[in-house]
């Protein structure tokens, strides 16, 4: 017996041996791609000495004696710190992902193929101006010399996650940004799901209904289009969607496009007499995060600010004497068009001219661990054929036809690059101007600052539409009739431009901006028409601003929406009767109503009241609509505070949809509100307490900053995905999307991953941070460090002083020639 223990004991003893030993080889491999900040490298393709100071927050500052040399170090610092999330971009880009994640990304490769983005990168090389071409070469440059001293050196490979998915890394091309820059168009548009849904749900709905659930943004009204079953009787209503699953695709869920806030003060409106800006760009959570904080020592001055991994430049930041933001602008850059097939040669489409062939050629996706599958891309005159199950284009697809796609994005003379490297070195509003004119997608509202003067102007290619197209832009149309294309482009100077007073604030929030009938007008679909009242009145609250105030809306958590809706839905509900006994539903309705009677529609995380209201608000919405639209309800998960004051107010007859069609009794709008906050306080109570004053919002609005390849992968997922309890909702100006489906549909996905506030008075007193850390790497102590700063609404200085950088960094590196 005593033989047998030991014998178990010493194989035990060597299993936990071999374990521990399997741990710390792992972890050394895995730590091997961590830089060293402070080594110094020989490498090819710079003229002079680079250096490269890193701050205390891992910012770098890149000095060197030419702008070539210093957008080289720009690539080697975004391959030092970010290698495997550019790498996964160019792959994605490119339609590559299947040949090392295998069957699961075959879709996604499959449409990107098909929509040819990285094609029109290739082709869009040449369209650069030769500063441009030359920043793109020199930045190549730079994350090929970082790919070459991992493999010389051995450095684990540049990154932990290419242990897990051993492929050949394939040194950078111009091509590469360029189509980095056009994935980041493709992650701000919704147009094309939204056209697609439109035009499920018109074949549902009668079209006040439709303008109900799917409602123009408050302001005058736009006329009446057609609908889609009267553009295409063959299309059967309630069609069920592909649900393909579109594995780390770049395309965002409805509602969760890009979004943004900006808004600037003129020295009329600020306490120091100079300009203020502020801009904090949205986009879904990812670890590591789309953006990284980055210092440009140019030829012309300094430029500091955010910029994209693979990308050569600064896209939201400052110089000493001017600043630029973003947000999206919503601008209607995409159009989908029916083309009906020849019934004697499918090969090809109808067009004004009669019958013409696509054009197509082949294309093979290799995929691991399975055949190679070779597809056929085809193009119409207005663009890329899809398949059916993209964006579900196959529900609303007659018989004999396809869907084809006008996209911006897709442009293969694109300067949008040549714009953001005009862009990193103006120093006035109206240099700023001049190089924004050039950029083609995606179309931004470009705040300017200077000194003296604050101004915001729309950019980015608008299609020119003829009057008489049929759809308006707003659904599919017959891609062979003539005025259903694309006329051209607008002109760059109609586009809106809004220039401030001394004493005036302009800004954004997706919100509409202008007011014109079609064709002249920008877009029928914005993104957001609550935020903007608060910030008008939090701007308005205060007779001159600051940094501090400036900050301080920006991390503004109350919720207008909340506001507006509660009084409304629960007008009828509020302290009615005696209170109800103890432990019955009733009770804890009434107890429910009270806190959110006394709640003032802050969004903090440590409050019950916001998840409360939520779970309200989303049982609400699908107690509306789910018997009109049945499965198609699916595709309506995000509360649409709009559509619920239509209801509730009876506009234009809304309070139709309280009725259960189903039923024989006709409910009323107070039945329906008082069945789903029965419903909502059933689901808290399952999910987290019945206990409703401990409850936290924050418990339920988790951030999770996903990684997009281990992400969902037992143990890792632990290591590599970062979470963070936040406060904020869909609607606040601290914007925190909620997920709006599985099992936690009050996820917060979509937000300010980049604030950024800068004061013209002292700019070096100008702050900044992102929403995760600075390195892709999970075992950096800076793939989140940033993340708490971020979460409790504080920043890291923003300033272009070098001895500052130097002070207390985390290390100095020089590039010497070799």
């Amino acid at each position: 017996m005593a033989r047998i223990f030991s014998i178990l004991l010493k194989l035990v003893s060597g299993l936990v041996l071999l374990g521990v030993l399997g741990i710390w080889l792992t972890y050394w491999l895995a730590a091997r791609s961590l830089p060293d900040y402070n080594a110094d490298h020989d490498v090819a393709g710079i003229g002079a000495e680079v250096e490269i100071a890193r701050d205390n927050a891992n910012v770098p500052h890149i000095f060197g004696s030419s702008d070539e040399d210093v957008y080289f170090g720009l690539g080697f610092t975004h391959a030092q710190d970010r290698l495997f999330q550019m790498m996964l971009l160019r792959r994605t880009a490119q339609g590559r992902l299947s040949e090392v994640y295998g069957q699961r990304t075959f879709a996604t490769d499959t449409l990107m193929r098909r929509l040819g983005l990285y094609q029109a990168a290739q082709a869009s090389v040449e369209a650069q101006s030769e500063e441009t071409r030359a920043a793109l070469e020199a930045y190549a440059r730079g994350v090929n010399a970082w790919i070459a001293e991992v493999n010389e050196d051995a450095l684990g490979r540049g990154a932990p996650e290419f242990f897990l998915f051993p492929t050949e890394i394939a040194y950078w091309q111009p091509a590469d940004s360029l189509a980095i820059l056009k994935l980041t168009a493709v992650s701000l548009s919704e147009q094309i799901p939204d056209e697609v849904l439109r035009a499920r749900a018109s074949l549902l709905l009668s079209p006040e209904r439709l303008a109900d659930l799917m409602p123009d943004a408050p302001g005058r009204g736009t006329a009446l289009l057609d609908d889609y079953a009267a553009l295409f009787p063959d299309v059967p209503p309630g069609a069920p969607g592909t649900q393909t699953d579109y594995a780390m695709a770049p395309f965002p869920e409805r509602g969760l496009a890009g979004a943004s806030n900006v808004w600037a003060a003129a020295p009329g409106r600020s306490t120091s007499s100079a300009t203020l800006l502020a801009n904090d760009p949205h986009l879904g959570f990812t670890a590591p995060g789309a953006w990284y904080l980055a210092r440009l020592e140019l030829e012309n001055g300094g430029v500091i600010g955010a910029s994209i991994p693979g990308v050569p430049g600064i896209v939201s930041g400052r110089r000493e004497d001017f600043g630029w933001g973003i947000t999206a602008s919503y601008l209607d850059d995409a159009d989908l068009y029916v083309e009906r097939l020849n019934p004697d040669n499918p090969q090809e489409v109808l067009t004004p001219d009669g019958f013409s062939a696509m054009r197509s050629r082949p294309s093979i996706v290799q995929i691991k661990n399975a055949k190679p599958v070779t597809l056929t891309l085809q193009w119409t005159d207005n663009g890329p054929v899809l398949p059916k199950e993209a964006f579900d284009v196959g529900t609303i697809t007659p018989p004999g036809h396809v869907m084809s796609v006008a996209w911006t994005a897709l442009l293969p003379d694109d300067r949008s690059m040549s714009a953001l490297v005009a862009l990193n070195h103006a120093h006035t509003i109206e240099a700023a101007m001049t190089a924004a004119e050039e950029f083609a997608a995606p179309s931004l509202n470009l705040a300017l600052a200077d000194p003296s003067r604050v101004a915001m102007k729309v950019i980015g290619r608008a299609p020119a539409r003829d009057p008489a197209h049929q759809s308006r832009g707003r659904i599919p149309s017959p891609g062979w009739i003539a005025t259903n294309r694309w006329q051209g482009w607008r002109p760059f100077a109609d586009l809106p431009l809004f220039e401030a007073g001394r004493d005036g604030i302009i800004g954004n929030t997706n919100n509409k901006t202008v007011e014109a009938p079609f064709p002249d007008h920008l877009s029928y679909n914005w993104g957001d028409t609550q935020r903007i009242q608060r910030w008008r009145r939090l701007m308005q609250a205060r007779e001159v601003h600051t940094r501090e105030s400036f900050i301080e809306v920006q991390n503004d958590v109350v919720s207008p929406s909340a506001r507006t809706l509660l009084p409304l839905v629960g007008a009828d509900l509020w302290f009615t009767g005696e209170a109800a006994p103890e432990g019955t539903p009733e009770r804890l309705r009434q107890r429910a109503l009270t806190l959110l009677a006394e709640w003032n529609g802050e969004m903090s995380e440590h409050l019950p009241e916001p998840l409360i209201y939520y779970a309200w608000m989303h049982a609400l919405q699908d107690r509306l609509i789910r018997d009109d639209l049945g499965p198609l309800a699916h595709e309506f998960t995000h509360v649409d505070p709009i559509f619920i004051e239509r209801v509730f107010r009876d506009i234009d007859g809304a309070s139709a949809w309280c009725d259960v069609i189903q039923s024989a009794a006709v409910e009323s709008c107070t039945d329906v509100a008082r069945m789903a906050l029965d419903d909502a306080l059933v689901w808290i109570g399952e999910q987290y307490s019945t206990d409703l004053e401990s409850l936290r919002w924050g418990d339920a609005h988790v951030a999770t900053h996903t990684h997009p390849v281990l992400g969902n992968t037992p143990f890792l997922k632990w290591v590599v995905n970062i979470r963070q309890s936040t406060s904020g909702g869909d609607n606040t100006l601290m914007r925190g999307v909620t997920s709006g489906e599985g099992p936690n549909p009050f996820a917060n996905v979509h937000g300010a991953a980049y604030r950024g506030v800068y004061d013209f008075a002292d700019p070096d007193s100008s702050v900044f941070i992102i929403a995760t850390g600075q390195s892709g790497h999970p075992l950096s102590r800076h793939y989140d460090d940033l993340g708490g700063l971020w979460r409790r609404g504080e920043y890291v200085p923003m300033s272009l002083d070098p001895e500052l950088a130097r002070a207390a960094g985390v290390g100095v590196t020089h590039l010497r020639p070799r």
